[in-house]
């Protein structure tokens, strides 16, 4: 039986994302040789990753051959799970360098912020489609979908700021081209912009600048050790910390000399530049990574950095184009839906995947402050690697099950 029986949708999504699959697997197993060396296995790390990839394209093929009108069924389903999810990982989560993100699941990190964005986006989608009248968006939308995408961001904001900031764009963007008012937007703009007013307000007066962000690091993890859980409140103000060192490091207009860098406070930001540098433009070659033994999260969160040293300017420009095509050819399937819904489900997904994978490469060399996002569909992940083939097997269903306007699709 051939596996082409099962292949549905757009052939250019199929091409991108296996595409970005083999690239994954590539370069999580180059970029694992640390964990490698500490567990002394030097398969399990790589297998585990192929193993969720494996399944999370079973997902992506079981996804693809459901018809798109039936996302709407499950969408209040979803959105209870992740709201659930979010206030049990808000109060009983797993803390990494001080923050509640994680959930083990039979061994496998689920982070509950990875559902979250993909139910914002069906609620979002589905408000926006049932309430499109002939002289546009109803004004009521507006306002539903604020209800729904602010508490969500609010409970995600506690596990990762940087995911809540991403989902308010989507959102955000996926309300411009559903065509609520800018009379609405225009004051949400104003309230959000005194918002994060109030918000660097309180990082610099309640943050600590003279206490080094490794040693609130290693502060938190010695309670870990000792099984002393910090409080909310003491991640909140080691949240704080953490956000003022990473605005002040990447607003400083002030040039470190290299004898003067401190790799063991700036590890994350030191080994990334190194290793571009080390790339020379030309790339030393799949699995030559010299940085990946030093670089924390050269795995996940700086793998963008591991590929240009390994693949160079070509690899990496290779990688942002796939990400692009992706975008560009959700669109394409988007403008061709004669229903509104699925347009506006299959947009918000694809600007859900784009916009963090375009943080994370400008993360990675240096044009953003550190978040902790992962490259979507490369990154070494857990039940988020799943999640994302499964957004992606969405996407193909509507290129497929969506009726289309004749004349568009002629086009």
């Amino acid at each position: 039986m051939s596996i082409l029986r099962f292949r549905k949708g757009d052939v250019g999504i199929w091409i991108v994302f296996f595409c970005l699959c083999i690239i994954s697997v590539v370069e999580v197993f180059s970029a694992s040789s640390n964990l490698s060396y500490k567990t002394g296995d030097f398969v399990s790390p790589v297998l585990k990753h192929v193993l969720l990839l494996i399944g999370g394209i079973i997902c992506m093929v079981v996804v693809s051959n459901v018809q798109c009108k039936y996302f709407k069924l499950v969408t209040p389903i979803v959105l209870l799970l992740a709201f659930v999810s979010l206030v049990v990982v808000l109060l009983f989560g797993e803390s990494t360098n001080g923050a509640s993100r994680w959930i083990n699941i039979a061994g496998i990190p689920y982070q509950p912020s990875e559902l979250a964005k993909g139910a914002t986006v069906l609620a979002v989608a589905q408000i926006l489609s049932a309430m499109q009248t002939p002289g546009g968006t109803d004004k009521r939308a507006f306002r539903y979908i604020l209800y729904i995408s602010v508490v969500i961001c609010v409970l995600i904001f506690f596990e990762n700021f940087s995911t809540a900031f991403l989902l308010a764009v989507v959102v955000f963007l996926m309300m411009i081209i559903g065509g609520v008012s800018w009379k609405q937007l225009l004051p949400l703009v104003g309230v959000l912009a005194g918002l994060a007013a109030i918000f660097l307000i309180m990082v610099f007066t309640l943050g600590k600048a003279d206490e080094p962000e490794k040693k609130e690091v290693l502060a938190m993890t010695e309670r870990v050790v000792q099984k002393e859980e910090p409080s909310t409140v003491q991640k909140v103000f080691h949240r704080f910390s953490t956000w003022r060192n990473r605005i002040l490091k990447f607003t400083d207009p002030k040039e470190v000399k290299p004898e003067d860098f401190d790799l063991d406070v700036d590890g994350q930001i030191g080994h990334a530049n190194i290793a571009i540098v080390n790339s020379d433009g030309y790339g030393v070659g799949p699995g030559n990574s010299v940085q990946r033994d030093y670089l924390p999260q050269a795995y996940s969160d700086f793998i963008y950095a591991i590929i240009i040293e390994e693949l160079g300017l070509e690899g990496a420009f290779f990688v942002l184009m796939l990400y692009i095509v992706l975008m560009f050819r959700t669109a394409r399937i988007a403008n061709q839906c004669e229903n509104s819904f699925p347009a506006f489900l299959a947009m918000g997904l694809a600007l859900m995947l784009t916009s963090q994978a375009l943080f994370n490469m400008m993360v990675a060399v240096g044009l953003g402050p550190v978040t902790g996002q992962p490259l979507p569909l490369i990154s070494k992940g857990g039940t988020s690697t799943i999640l994302n083939c499964i957004y992606i097997g969405m996407i193909l269903s509507v290129s497929h099950t969506a009726k289309t306007n004749p004349e568009l699709a002629n086009a």
